[in-house]
């Protein structure tokens, strides 16, 4: 299989203009962040969610924040951080951040869930976890390896990720069939 080194996580992508007002969105240090929970966990993992972004909330300024329904408007309620938010999880908010995965407009992804919890959308989250897996960004499923990733010395300094070049691959397979 063939890499492709896709994206520059120290530099970011600048997103567009009228995703968050007022914020460091533009700024080309920014890093792009998807900060969510799966709506079964309810009130448990929200709440770590977002005191835990409250905690932290003079690094993840230098952040451009994204994250789906409630967890969105909930984090930027309690800490004052600017925070896009997307539909919620089972309307379509999954399918989202991970069409910002695939264009290159999120470095990395905090996505807390309840591993005790049936989670009713099962198959939209699996989708953006698999998404995140082929377009090798970094998930934390769990606090411990939020405050990891948030703390690593990548978070400033270039980190090229490897990614497959699915075009090549389709191309072969299309080549193999002639």
């Amino acid at each position: 299989m063939e890499f492709d080194n896709r994206i520059d996580a120290g530099a970011g992508h600048k997103p567009e203009a009228d995703l968050v007002e007022g914020s460091m969105a533009g700024d080309a240090d920014s890093r792009q962040t998807a900060l969510q929970t799966w709506e079964q966990a309810l009130d448990g993992k929200k709440k770590e969610l977002v005191d835990w972004c409250d905690r932290n909330k003079e690094i993840l300024k230098s952040h451009f924040l994204c994250g789906t329904g409630t967890t969105a408007r909930l984090i930027a309620e309690k800490t004052g951080l600017p925070v896009k938010g997307y539909n919620s999880g089972p309307l379509g908010g999954d399918q989202q951040i991970g069409a910002k995965i695939v264009e290159g407009q999120i470095d990395f992804m905090i996505f807390l869930w309840d591993p005790l919890e049936a989670q009713p959308h099962d198959p939209d989250v699996k989708a953006l976890l698999r998404i995140a897996v082929v377009y090798d960004i970094p998930i934390a499923n769990n606090l411990a390896t939020a405050d990891f990733m948030l703390h690593s010395r990548y978070m400033d300094e270039t980190y090229d990720r490897r990614v497959q070049n699915f075009n090549k691959t389709v191309q072969e397979r299309v080549e193999q069939m002639k």
